[in-house]
């Protein structure tokens, strides 16, 4: 069941002549989506979600990815074309993909995505994920607002591998008007592949998430 409910959704809800929504209970509902079930005279039912692992705590030291794990996608509709080519390549790396939108080039807003994907991940029903807009600055900066996200924003492979093996980051925020398909998919390989270090960078990890609860 996808974790964002869209206007789309609605309207196709309504098109199959459905009055009642039952979506999951974590689910994000935009603001598009509940004025269009108004109009529609359309209804959201919530049920209830399996219970979920939390997100690593700062000092385990986490395994790059594995065959099999999920990975959360999204973007808007700047980074749309590009998500729509990585969706195939994680598929290609045996990843199992959780794609929480946009399903269209139409004009959206990126927090509602970046939102969608850092909260799956902060709610374990992914091990990592990847944000695409048409920077990657701004979904950075929605994702690491999400408790227990660290989003890093990456334009290179360096960058990439730097920000899993020193800083542990969960979320890969990338610029789809910015990068070739070619470098991302470099990007995504080298970020999705490497370890968290330990070690010294353990204590500065645990110093983030110590902030981040003051």
């Amino acid at each position: 069941m996808k974790k964002l409910i869209s206007e789309q959704a609605v309207i196709e809800a309504s098109k199959k002549g459905e009055k009642t929504l039952t979506v999951d209970d974590k689910a994000i509902i935009t603001d598009a989506a509940k004025d269009r079930a108004r109009q529609l005279g359309i209804t959201f039912t919530k049920k209830a979600a399996e219970k979920a692992s939390t997100t690593p705590a700062a000092g385990a030291v986490t395994k790059s990815f594995q065959a099999g794990d999920s990975v959360v996608i999204g973007s808007d509709h700047g980074g749309f074309a590009l998500k729509e080519q990585l969706k195939a390549f994680l598929e290609s790396i045996g990843a199992k993909v959780v794609d929480v939108g946009t399903y269209s080039e139409e004009a959206c807003d990126y927090p509602d995505y970046a939102y969608a994907v850092a909260r799956t991940v902060s709610l374990g029903h992914a091990s990592k994920g990847i944000m695409i807009d048409s920077v990657g600055i701004a979904s950075a900066m929605v994702a690491n607002k999400v408790k227990g996200v660290r989003a890093a924003c990456c334009t290179d492979e360096f960058g990439a591998r730097s920000s899993r093996e020193h800083n542990d980051a969960n979320v890969l925020t990338l610029g789809g008007k910015v990068l070739g398909v070619e470098l991302a998919k470099a990007i995504v390989k080298t970020w999705m592949e490497t370890n968290f270090g330990g070690g010294r960078h353990m204590k500065r990890v645990a110093k983030i998430t110590e902030i981040e609860g003051r």
